[in-house]
């Protein structure tokens, strides 16, 4: 498995680069994040970073063997022994196991590493994959939502800091 990585400054152009050869892959499935997004990139990484260090949220990268970026798998707005879960896996990488195996893996690291007691997430309907790995790392559907004018579900984990990396809750 491609190693985790707590996101940092050297891992800018690896990141751009993973953003800008899937963008219209995760268009597909979520909302785009615009031209903008590219073109202020190395700002709002800094601005991530920030957030970071504040402990508001811990940003991951999963490194492959040559260094590039295979996926992202963060854990935002950190408050109250929660976070919101979100992740994004290259499509080359995609169909793997990849993603499961990097939920389950933050959800350790969410319980053990950061203290945290529960992770929630969210998904549009048509994303059965997205679907799917939550569903497999333990996550429980507890509602509807819109997720940028779409039809979504709301997800809830709870963690223990026993939870090992390689299995959900209750597996």
């Amino acid at each position: 498995m491609p190693e985790m990585q707590l996101l940092r400054p050297g891992h800018i152009s690896a990141l751009l680069a993973f953003e800008q050869e899937n963008r219209a892959y995760f268009a597909a499935s979520v909302p785009d994040r615009g031209d903008d997004y590219f073109a202020r990139f190395d700002e709002r990484l800094r601005g991530l970073l920030a957030e970071q260090e504040a402990g508001i949220c811990y940003f991951h990268v999963l490194v492959g063997a040559d260094g590039e970026v295979l996926g992202r798998i963060n854990l935002m707005d950190v408050a109250d022994g929660g976070a919101e879960l979100g992740y994004r896996i290259a499509e080359r990488a995609a169909g793997q196991g990849l993603a499961t195996r990097a939920v389950r893996k933050l959800c350790h690291l969410a319980a053990n590493s950061y203290g945290l007691t529960f992770l929630r997430a969210a998904t549009t309907l048509d994303n059965a994959a997205s679907r799917a790995v939550l569903a497999r790392s333990g996550f429980a559907v507890v509602g509807e939502r819109q997720l940028s004018g779409r039809p979504g579900l709301s997800y809830l984990r709870s963690l223990a800091a026993t939870d090992s990396p390689g299995a959900a809750a209750g597996d």
